[in-house]
């Protein structure tokens, strides 16, 4: 009998009720609100399939099968569930939000407008991510989510919301909560991968298995030993944010030549 029941797919009230509730919020924003909201404001298709796919692509990492394969055999299974909440989940369900969108909606939040654009200012967005995900990583806490449901859940929500915090400087066009500028946003990319190392090199480097739940766990791999799980999981933790960070910079070198463009066109 297989150790992965394919037909096991979480449904829980919290979960996909918290989905939909994201899934119904945006769509009354974009919908039914959003002349209250920004008038005139034309939301492109892509910026819906973005959002939508971002809640879909959420539910498929922590809601499927692949989900047993991270909290029950394979710490690399589980790393690779977290790179994809933070980086396309993350990303994709920011480019939902038109920056149009995005101040009228903060105009009306009152002292609430306040307290999200301290949160979402660079050195606080990208501290609270870092250390967010350096503090899951200590063994004990880290085990602890593989043990109780409810500590996993908020260890995923809170990789989700500090990566939307984080990826908030980079990606949003909001002028009330701004991005850095584009110079600076390569800046911002290269100092959290600096800061994410120490946690790689701690994975990667360790001499030990550093989770009693990986290095007792079945194995489905045969010769695929809880080091070697170890040492993908580390890989991919890296090589995930070495990847996206220079397709970051690519992106942004793009906009920037093109914004000095228009400032400054060549001549004929």
């Amino acid at each position: 009998m297989s150790l992965i029941d394919l037909r096991h797919w979480h449904n829980e009230p919290y979960l996909i009720g918290g989905l939909l509730l994201l899934a119904w919020g945006y769509a009354m924003a974009t919908g039914p609100f959003r002349e209250n909201i920004a008038p005139g404001l034309s939301i492109p298709r892509w910026r819906k399939i973005s959002y939508y796919g971002s809640l879909i692509l959420f539910y498929l990492a922590v809601g499927s099968p692949f989900d047993q394969l991270g909290e029950r055999f394979l710490f690399s299974a589980h790393m690779a569930q977290h790179v994809i909440l933070i980086y396309p989940c993350a990303v994709m369900w920011l480019l939902g939000w038109p920056g149009a969108l995005i101040d009228g909606l903060v105009q009306k939040l009152g002292i609430f407008g306040k307290i999200g654009w301290f949160f979402t200012r660079p050195l606080v967005a990208a501290t609270l991510y870092v250390l967010t995900q350096t503090l899951w990583h200590i063994p004990a806490l880290y085990d602890l989510a593989l043990q109780d449901r409810f500590v996993h859940v908020m260890e995923h929500l809170s990789f989700f919301a500090t990566a939307i915090l984080f990826w908030w400087s980079v990606v949003t066009r909001s002028t009330r909560w701004p991005s850095l500028k584009l110079p600076t946003q390569m800046l911002y990319l290269f100092g959290t991968a600096v800061a994410l190392t120490p946690l790689f090199a701690f994975i990667m480097f360790s001499t030990e298995v550093l989770y009693p739940t990986y290095e007792f766990a079945p194995r489905l791999i045969e010769g695929f030993s809880p080091m070697d799980d170890q040492l993908l999981a580390a890989a991919i933790m890296k090589l995930g944010n070495i990847v996206v960070t220079f397709v970051g910079f690519f992106f942004i070198f793009v906009l920037w030549y093109r914004q000095s463009e228009q400032v400054n066109p060549s001549p004929n």
